[in-house]
């Protein structure tokens, strides 16, 4: 053979050698050679995995989320960091939703709205507002932001928020880190501006909820500055006058015991105060008023409590009363390793505390004043005994940490359940147990004590008293003359 024609055998096993050896790549590996049936294939694959997976995904009551994704992030952040990443999925426009509806046995007259259910969410979750409308599409039929504080604030140092997952519980002394009212109030008012230029135009934020849907509403959660006096009511004041035009309703927070001195506020004499000022404060906006409540800490004594529902009675009205936020105290049979931890308590070992003061205090004030229930709940049969207690709806917040995206419709299926075993309604379990429970007019406690009293104290003028004066004379010459015959 020539070297011409060996030169060009070479170039030809070479070319041959091309087509049917792999190719080295940068990491070592021979990349097989392109199949077209191969590529068509996995593209279907993944394109079928993915129109599977992600409806599954997007539905809140999907195992996933209560079994997997949510104990998945428990187990490989910090419990403050997988807060966080909740708190940014749920901002995402990409996170789960309920995709049921409502049941009208659910439904709950509130004021002048009527909600679809009975399940909100308590503050302390969405702090700055970020994920407003991803926890309304999760089912809650009330978001409580906050709680917002009029200038910006770190809070606590961490770590500063403790799981106690054999108690299903969390102890967190996070001391109202937050964004400040400012940046608040501008996301607030971004959303209100997009909900109007791309869905809703004839938008009246005067007359329509707040919270941009029907059957659900909006509230801010007030806290206060840590750096301010600690008889000071101003940062409440603010936070009327700031968010009270973009809120259906607006919660005054005296009851959070990681702010020094805060708690204290909850005395007779300076709650009275606080609500006299507040419901001024609030009857002074322009157009758009909304409801004012205030939330009050598990620890009070019967006392206590006695004395703030007199300070009710005294004040302005007010439209209602949150019970409770967190305790302080640790009941026995906690077990699990961070319960010594300093903090506010919350979860199943915070439930029979806090429905033991919403009972006294029911009994304490009139069925004008609405009570919402709010302390370790996770059940349904939870969430009717508040409601049998006579709260007119509930507050969730831990169980929701613990159980995922699916928590709300999970609670709300077993009311539904439970109500359709007893033949009720929501509305008629919560307002029947009102009416029976309830004080008939205003506390028994303040009647006998600061009501009669401050009335008589008011009527008790110069002129009455020379009235009665004169008629007290004039009963006695009557007697006189009596017995002169």
């Amino acid at each position: 053979m020539s070297m011409l024609g060996f030169n060009h055998g070479l170039k030809t096993a070479a070319r041959n050698s091309s087509r049917t050896q792999p190719q080295r790549t940068l990491f070592g590996r021979a990349a097989k050679p392109a199949r077209p049936l191969r590529r068509a294939t996995t593209a279907v694959l993944i394109l079928g995995t993915g129109a599977i997976l992600i409806p599954y995904y997007l539905d809140a009551r999907s195992a996933l989320h209560s079994y997997v994704l949510t104990p998945l992030l428990r187990n490989l952040l910090d419990s403050e960091d997988s807060h966080k990443v909740a708190v940014k999925v749920l901002s995402s426009g990409i996170a789960p939703k309920d995709v049921g509806e409502d049941d009208e046995r659910l439904a709950v007259k509130l004021w002048d709205h009527v909600i679809s259910n009975p399940i909100g969410l308590a503050a302390g979750f969405d702090k700055n507002g970020e994920a407003i409308d991803g926890l309304f599409d999760l089912g809650f039929s009330w978001v409580e932001i906050g709680s917002v504080t009029p200038k910006p604030q770190p809070g606590n140092p961490r770590p500063r928020v403790f799981h106690l997952p054999a108690d299903q519980a969390l102890i967190n002394r996070y001391g109202f880190p937050s964004d400040g009212s400012q940046t608040v109030l501008e996301r607030l008012q971004k959303r209100i501006r997009d909900y109007v230029s791309y869905y809703h135009p004839s938008f009246d934020i005067q007359k329509d909820p707040a919270s941009l849907r029907k059957g659900q509403l909006l509230a801010v959660n007030l806290g206060k500055n840590k750096a301010s006096p600690t008889d000071s009511i101003e940062d409440f004041l603010g936070g009327i006058r700031t968010f009270g035009p973009l809120a259906d309703a607006v919660v005054i927070n005296v009851s959070s015991p990681n702010t020094p001195g805060l708690r204290s506020l909850q005395s007779e004499k300076k709650i009275e105060q606080l609500i006299t000022s507040a419901v001024s404060e609030r009857n002074k906006l322009p157009g758009r008023k909304p409801r004012l409540l205030i939330k009050l800490a598990p620890d009070l004594t019967e006392h206590e409590l006695e004395d703030i529902a007199s300070a009710i009675g005294t004040a302005p009205p007010i439209d209602g009363v949150i019970v409770s936020n967190t305790t302080i105290q640790r009941p026995a049979g906690l077990i699990s390793d961070n319960r010594s931890e300093i903090g506010g308590l919350s979860g199943p070992p915070l439930f029979p505390l806090s429905l033991k003061a919403l009972k006294k205090l029911r009994s304490l004030l009139p069925e004008s004043i609405l009570l919402i229930g709010c302390g370790g709940i996770s059940s349904g049969s939870d969430a009717l005994e508040y409601a049998k207690s006579g709260a007119s709806f509930v507050q969730i917040y831990t169980s929701f940490g613990y159980g995922g995206a699916g928590t709300v419709r999970r609670i709300k299926d077993q009311i539904l359940e439970e109500l359709r075993r007893e033949g009720k309604t929501w509305s008629e379990v919560s307002s029947e147990a009102a009416k029976k429970l309830s004080a008939k007019g205003f506390p028994k406690q303040m009647s006998t004590r600061t009501a009669d009293l401050g009335k008589d104290l008011r009527e008790l003028t110069v002129e009455s008293v020379l009235k009665e004066a004169e008629h007290l004379k004039r009963l006695l010459e009557d007697f006189e003359k009596r017995l002169e015959h």
